[in-house]
């Protein structure tokens, strides 16, 4: 057993704070970003263009986690208090929001650059599980979504929620949704599956949200939502929408693999 008492701010100068959720983000970003270029693009023209890219990225990431988050996690409470939406440093971000974002910043670029959205995806599908690592290790650091009651030997008290030991569940993500996903990404393209545009980007759709629907039973739900039908969380029923999506792609994507 392990006790939690982290403090979310990594650096301060004055008054002016660096936490460790903000470096996830940074660090993730520049890790993928790095990796993209030097190992995972094979096509000259998408090499040329994925610097230009990434301001894109980071404006789908941003702007969609947020209204992600606004949308499916706490409508009514940014309804009521517009002006909050812009208190980014508040927190209040969505994966999955982020994901949306991500997704028609692609596409948006790709078509100004007639290119194959699908080749920008499968790029940022490998590297994704990155920052997921970063971003949930971030998570057990600021004692956030954090797991449900439990006396595993690896359970963990988190001093600033209250006295009880908790799945470590943003861990059992970061390993899941981070490392395990980032190597069986790999394996597949390895196996060159990136010939094939979006067939990766399916892949990191289905694996991750499988990993994410199974992890969210041990995790606490969003207060302001709770359980919802089912006793699902919001984060299974997004994810199950996910899968559904990643599964119709793939199969397409096999459909033009076999016809090639």
């Amino acid at each position: 057993m392990f006790i939690n008492n982290f403090d979310p701010v990594a650096f301060q100068f004055f008054s002016f704070e660096i936490k460790w959720y903000s470096l996830a983000y940074i660090i993730g970003i520049l890790f993928g970003w790095i990796l993209s270029k030097t190992l995972f693009i094979s096509d000259h023209e998408i090499k040329e263009k994925f610097d230009d890219f990434i301001t894109y990225l980071i404006l789908g990431i941003i702007i969609g986690g947020r209204l992600g988050y606004i949308l499916f996690y706490n409508f009514n409470y940014y309804f009521n208090n517009p002006i909050d939406i812009f208190k980014i440093w508040q927190g209040g971000m969505s994966f999955h929001g982020g994901l949306i974002g991500i997704i028609v910043a692609s596409i948006w670029f790709a078509k100004r650059n007639n290119h194959n959205s699908f080749k920008y995806l499968d790029v940022v599908a490998i590297v994704a599980p990155i920052g997921i690592f970063f971003g949930r290790i971030a998570n057990f650091i600021n004692s956030e979504l954090y797991g449900t009651v439990t006396s595993v030997p690896w359970s963990v008290k988190f001093l600033r929620v209250d006295d009880l030991y908790r799945h470590p569940s943003q861990l059992y993500e970061a390993i899941f949704e981070g490392l395990i996903l980032f190597l069986i990404l790999i394996y597949f393209r390895n196996k060159g599956y990136m010939k094939t545009p979006g067939f990766l980007s399916s892949l990191f759709l289905i694996f991750y949200s499988i990993f994410r629907f199974i992890i969210e039973f041990f995790r606490v739900p969003d207060e302001q939502i709770g359980y919802l039908f089912f006793d699902l969380t919001m984060g299974q029923i997004i994810s199950f929408l996910f899968l559904l999506i990643g599964i119709y792609l793939i199969i397409k994507k096999n459909e033009i693999k076999k016809d090639t």
